[in-house]
């Protein structure tokens, strides 16, 4: 259940963005960047980057450019500690990522 309401957030995250191209596209009245920020470090980031790839939209702003793909792996990685245990995305990135076995 709850993964179902993340992916239709995510959903309704992607469509504000391509409202908003749209909206870039005809001139008209666009959303605030701080709401699409917020938008996606609400739960987002995955709609959100995907919108910007997919449309091409907000790929030059520099917030933008950083903000998305850092939130897509956090958000990533925590959906992944909920499914499987937080222990078990720590082994796995310790096996991957030396560094972090040593926190």
């Amino acid at each position: 259940m709850l993964a179902a309401i993340a992916a239709l957030y995510n959903v309704i995250v992607f469509c504000v963005y391509a409202w908003d191209k749209l909206a870039a596209r005809k001139g008209d009245w666009r959303v605030r960047e701080s709401s699409l920020l917020w938008l996606a470090m609400l739960g987002g980031g995955i709609g959100a980057l995907l919108a910007q790839r997919l449309l091409r939209h907000k790929t030059r702003k520099p917030p933008f450019k950083v903000v998305l793909p850092a939130l897509f792996v956090v958000q990533i990685l925590m959906a992944t500690a909920a499914l499987f245990g937080m222990e078990n995305v720590l082994a796995v990135l310790q096996t991957l990522i030396p560094s972090v076995a040593a926190t």
